[in-house]
């Protein structure tokens, strides 16, 4: 008798979503880390596929820090915003440095996602 080949059932995927734009790559990750703190499981985040892991742009965060791109002001501004989910308003006196600070840590952020194809 022939033995019979065992080949493993092809797992569906979900549709492979890229973002739009770095600063909502940026507030997705945020919500994965937080939802990550709370004891959640990654692999149960979202409806559709990401093309990366939060890990990968936490990488790439890290990547511009070590090369002096972004600072610690940064990255201050980035999280700070990230967690409230919405970027700071330019228009408010409060939070006007904070607003260019964030366009310029956004800025540095777009390049490398898509040279990934985090974003489109």
């Amino acid at each position: 008798m022939a033995a019979r080949k065992l080949l493993p059932r092809p797992v569906p995927r979900r549709r492979v979503v890229p973002f739009v734009s770095a600063e909502e790559a940026w507030f997705w990750f945020v919500q994965c880390q937080e939802r990550r703190a709370e004891g959640a499981r990654l692999d149960n985040l979202t409806n559709s596929e990401r093309p990366c892991e939060p890990d990968d742009i936490w990488v790439v965060v890290m990547d511009l820090r070590r090369r002096g791109r972004l600072d610690a002001h940064h990255l201050w501004v980035l999280v700070r915003f990230g967690r409230r989910g919405a970027p700071p308003d330019g228009r408010a006196r409060e939070e006007e440095i904070a607003a260019r600070v964030w366009d310029e840590a956004i800025d540095a952020l777009v390049t490398p996602l898509k040279a990934k194809g985090i974003v489109a």
